[in-house]
């Protein structure tokens, strides 16, 4: 064959298999939402109108609608916007969007093993023994409190031996939040000088981070390709490697001293749990899936909260007329000889508000977290088939200006009544809702309050550092991904002397 002949007939073929991509998008298309038109086989991913959400699902929404598809590589994506939107579908129709779709890069990490496995009967089951024994071990209790209020004095002690010197707050309150999770998971704390244990938390903390990135968008979306290529996600999930080894060795020893009379954390409730069904067929309690579900447990206890730490303090530093108000409300309530502990919550309506409204004000990064619809549905005039991928925008149910009075702004108010009294709202949804609501929010909720008021009753936060950022969130990812140092001095407050 003619060498000029090949080429155009492999240029035809490609058009050819691009046409019939286009057509079958095209297809699915008219059956979906509305949404910005796609490019063949990258879909949006590379638009930068259309992604990141956080960033464009104010525009979008406004042009499509609350419910509106971007496309990811071939497959749809539904989003919903708007408190009316998302919580129609998460607590109205809580089973049609209660799914969850494969995502490549936990499967590749997790094997399908834990209890984020893609087995709904195996999540089910996992999720209902974690939650349980973890109430069992005090999560939500006084005793669980007591764990927290160990660990932010421990970490006020560390604080003060800086004597108002910067410090990089990131790693050291990773320390502390993962410290109160390991307590209850491995039976144990660790020393704020292990640079073992230390490593371990760098190890979850760059998963987590590669796991929100753009790239991870990419690798989800063209599991098979990124596999093969060379890039940051081949490092990570290596380093993660180490971390099930460690988990494994801890496993072993609990092995060799296992009390069933007496069980220490969550390690032994679930070799328990495993012996009581080793004749199951499903094998639902297997080595590995103890592995991975205290992996989960470490990484979701840990980093996620200890950034929520970071990111009040920042918006606190920012704004010291409500630090200064909060410290005022400690005083007052709690004093100066005691430490803060959950009962004082009640009586603290603004500090209480304070931390729901920073927790709304956070905005999240959502594409990697998404719901699947389980079956057909005609959802407020939309089709949407079973199997799609449905994306809830938490950020904009916490910016929808039917249910906030200032959605832009830092405004405690938000959570207080006319009387000053702290008032829930319905639009909150920091923990998500519906089915696939954190199985960690009661402990996450104890810790933000605790080590948030320990450390305003002995400190005074300020920033340490020179930005640029006029917009809070974009300099809280920077120091987020470690592209610029979180710098912040802790002033000692004469009340704590």
């Amino acid at each position: 064959m003619d060498a000029g002949l090949a080429v155009v007939l492999i240029i035809l073929l490609l058009l050819s298999i691009l046409w019939f991509l286009d057509w079958r998008t095209s297809r699915k298309r008219s059956r979906l939402p509305p949404g910005p038109a796609p490019w063949p086989i990258l879909g949006n991913l590379w638009q930068k109108d259309v992604l990141p959400l956080y960033k464009t699902y104010e525009k979008l929404s406004s042009t499509y609608g609350p419910i509106f598809t971007v496309w990811l590589g071939l497959k749809p994506v539904v989003v919903l916007c708007g408190y009316e939107a998302v919580k129609d579908a998460l607590l109205g129709h809580s089973e049609e969007f209660g799914g969850r779709p494969e995502i490549p890069l936990l499967v590749q990490l997790s094997k399908d093993y834990g209890f984020i496995s893609n087995n709904e009967k195996k999540w089910r089951e996992l999720r209902r023994f974690t939650l349980s024994t973890l109430r069992d071990f005090g999560m939500g209790k006084s005793s669980m409190s007591q764990r927290v209020q160990q660990e932010a004095q421990h970490l006020v002690e560390l604080l003060a031996e800086l004597k108002g010197n910067a410090f990089e707050p990131m790693t050291m309150f990773r320390h502390a939040v993962a410290n109160v999770i390991c307590s209850v998971v491995f039976g144990s704390r660790y020393s704020y000088s292990d640079t073992a244990f230390l490593e371990l938390l760098n190890v979850i903390g760059n998963y987590i981070s590669f796991f929100l990135s753009p790239i991870a968008v990419v690798y989800n979306t063209f599991p098979n390709i990124m596999h093969r290529l060379p890039g940051p996600h081949r490092k990570v999930l290596a380093e993660c490697e180490k971390l099930k080894d460690y988990i494994r060795e801890r496993v072993e020893l609990h092995k060799l001293t296992l009390d069933p009379s007496c069980p220490r954390d969550y390690i032994d409730c679930f070799l328990m749990k495993a012996e009581k069904e080793k004749s199951s067929p499903e094998r639902m309690y297997s080595n590995e899936d103890l592995v991975m579900s205290v992996f989960n447990l470490f990484g979701a206890g840990t980093v996620t909260t200890s950034n929520a730490l970071v990111f009040c303090l920042l918006i606190l530093a920012k704004y010291p007329r409500i630090q200064a108000k909060v410290q005022e409300e400690i005083d007052a309530v709690v004093g100066a000889g005691c430490a803060p502990s959950t009962e004082d919550k009640l009586r603290m309506p603004y500090t209480n508000a304070v931390i729901h409204e920073l927790q709304r004000f956070h905005k999240t990064r959502i594409e990697n977290f998404p719901r699947m619809t389980t079956q057909d549905i005609v959802f407020r005039g939309h089709t949407i088939p079973k199997g799609t991928v449905v994306i809830p925008v938490f950020s904009s149910v916490h910016t929808d200006p039917t249910q906030w009075e200032n959605p832009k702004e830092v405004d405690p108010g938000h959570f207080l009544d006319e009387k000053g009294e702290f008032r829930k709202r319905e639009a909150f949804m920091a923990f998500s809702a519906g089915k696939r609501m954190c199985p960690g929010e009661a402990l996450a909720r104890i810790e933000l309050f605790l080590f948030l008021t320990t450390l305003l009753q002995n400190f005074t936060f300020q920033l340490a550092i020179e930005h640029k950022e006029t917009d809070l969130f974009s300099l809280w990812l920077e120091i987020e991904r470690r592209a610029i140092p979180g710098m912040f001095f802790a002033i000692p407050r004469p009340v704590s002397s």
